[in-house]
């Protein structure tokens, strides 16, 4: 076997490890509210129901995203049915292959197997990353299409491909961008045409326009976006204004969706996200600023730091935060490192001391928390945050032993180390009370469901309610997220609690899930029925 081949199975073999470890606790916890439950139930209802155009959250239309990973989740529940790990493995397992991605493009530009391993790694080792892929939310894909599309973009434009190779590599970058705008609008559009903007500004160059390959790109793009654009607007007429004017110019710049923060948020997240490879990151931008230039086209390493900079400038000035809106910062960063991280032969140690650190403080924080908490150590947040615990000792203990492994087996050794680490914390943080699922509750509540029971929710919606329940609940006294697709079905908004008494008076067999203050005053008001089961979040409460 060549050196080449020993290579290619070896790092064949390391990917697949690092996979495993990364979907092992997957079927292992349950959903968390409201994020998870959300993109695990809406795609149920799809499957359910059969619609696949018109995406809907508890029986009405929910147009604030595209259905890429609805679709993906809808035919995994198909496959293999409804399932925690099958709501969630689009989402990580999209999430996951950023890292051997990284891999790649480094080696694409020119780099060694040894520093194109590191940055992939290293990626790993972020904690922000690691600890977002294994939710179940949009943004693994969202950044894994977008930065594919960057990556493509700029191996197309090296100006020494000959032009067929770009022309294919532009083609992927067309296809990428119209699946991440299909991941989660039109922001993809934005984010790509404005780091191009700025660039072709910085450097009085317009020859990046000659060869993006405009007609077969736009082709291929309109191919892939339009049919369902089409066929969603011409189901649903309000879709447009709902969509384009609501959810992508109102979210970023007025403060609608209640998510404002302070411009310097996303600041100390990336302090946390790098803290491993912090003191490498100066010499990083500095070198990728000074690299030496492609003749005749764009040098990686640049183009990659001003994507970051338009990208991070961007959230910072938009009026919606939100910690996962990081995520596409994240791979480009690690392929910006990966030379320097590889020449500081300081760099992997410091690297294994803040990685051991901060497992050890997060084991030992939530472990304390629980006893100041709820006034015991649960033995489940103590076998998973112990497992936390050894996993941050691993790397410390090696180097009090002065283990030594090549660089490429140390990075690697790091990230199993974080992979496995942080995902014992999200363990430990899903089983320490209070609760942040409504599996509990719908567990204990399901077998005294019938046909016929009818379902409400009253001053709440639980996302996870409905998809353990597997049927939509009627709300009352609740709009939220819901209020436009209730508004669409001419479902009044003004049912309140006094509403909700009128319609459980009148119940045969109903199950209602009560926030615990509005159940009290309920009570006060002459509610009959009996408590089924109850969490801090919910009471639920039997008619019969």
């Amino acid at each position: 076997m060549t050196a080449t081949a020993t290579l290619g199975a070896g790092m064949w073999r390391l990917w697949a490890l690092l996979g495993v470890l990364w979907l092992a606790t997957l079927p292992v916890r349950p959903l968390f509210d409201p994020d998870e439950g959300r993109y695990g139930e809406i795609p149920r209802e799809m499957w359910a129901t059969g619609d696949w155009v018109t995406p809907r959250l508890n029986g009405v239309k929910y147009f604030e995203k595209p259905p890429l990973q609805y679709w993906a989740t809808a035919a995994l529940y198909s496959v293999f049915g409804k399932s925690e790990w099958t709501a969630r493995l689009w989402a990580a397992a999209i999430g996951f292959l950023c890292i051997p991605l990284v891999y790649g493009f480094t080696r694409k530009i020119g780099e060694s197997h040894e520093i194109a391993a590191i940055g992939a790694a290293s990626l790993a080792t972020n904690p922000l990353f690691v600890i977002v892929g294994h939710l179940n939310l949009l943004d693994q894909a969202f950044s894994f299409f977008l930065v594919a599309a960057v990556f493509a973009f700029v191996l197309a434009q090296r100006g020494a491909s000959p032009i067929g190779a770009e022309r294919r590599w532009m083609l992927l970058a067309w296809a990428s961008l119209a699946l991440a705008v299909l991941s989660k609008g039109i922001v993809a559009l934005v984010l790509t045409g404005a780091t191009l903007v700025v660039y072709m500004l910085m450097t009085r160059d317009l020859t990046p326009l000659k060869r993006m390959h405009f007609l077969p790109g736009l082709a291929l793009f309109a191919t892939i976006t339009v049919p369902w654009f089409w066929l969603v607007q011409s189901r649903n007429p309000e879709f447009a204004a709902f969509f384009f004017v609501h959810e992508h110019f109102a979210r970023f710049l007025t403060t609608v969706h209640k998510r404002a923060a302070p411009w310097w948020f996303f600041v100390p997240l990336l302090f946390f996200a790098l803290s491993p490879v912090l003191a490498s990151v100066k010499d990083a931008v500095v070198n990728a600023w000074r690299g030496p230039a492609t003749p005749g086209g764009i040098p990686a390493q640049r183009f990659l730091l001003v994507w970051c900079a338009v990208t991070f400038v961007f959230f910072s000035v938009s009026q919606s935060k939100l910690v996962p809106y990081a995520l596409p910062l994240l791979p480009p960063l690690a392929v910006l490192l990966a030379q320097t991280l590889r020449n500081d032969a300081r760099a992997l140690g410091r690297a294994a001391w803040v990685v051991g650190g901060t497992l050890t403080v997060l084991a030992l924080g939530l472990m304390a928390y629980d006893q100041r908490r709820n006034g015991t150590l649960h033995t489940d947040v103590a076998i998973w945050a112990g497992v936390g615990l050894i996993a941050g000792l691993t790397p410390l203990l090696l180097r009090w032993l002065s283990i030594r492994v090549s660089p490429v087996g140390g990075w690697a050794l790091l990230a199993a180390v974080c992979i496995v680490g942080y995902q014992a914390h999200i363990m430990a943080y899903s089983v320490l009370p209070p609760t942040r699922s409504g599996q509990g509750l719908a567990l204990q509540v399901a077998p005294v469901i019938r046909r016929d029971t009818e379902l409400f929710s009253v001053a709440q919606f639980r996302h996870t309610l409905a998809f353990y329940l597997e049927q939509p609940l009627q709300v009352f006294d609740y709009g939220g997220e819901l209020e436009f697709g209730m508004r669409q079905e001419g479902i009044a908004l003004t049912t309140g609690t006094t509403e909700f008494l009128e319609r459980w008076q009148r119940a045969d067999d109903a199950i209602a899930f009560i926030e615990p203050r509005i159940y009290d005053d309920l009570v006060a008001a002459g509610m009959p029925g009996r408590v089924l089961a109850n969490d801090l979040q919910s009471v639920a409460v039997s008619r019969r």
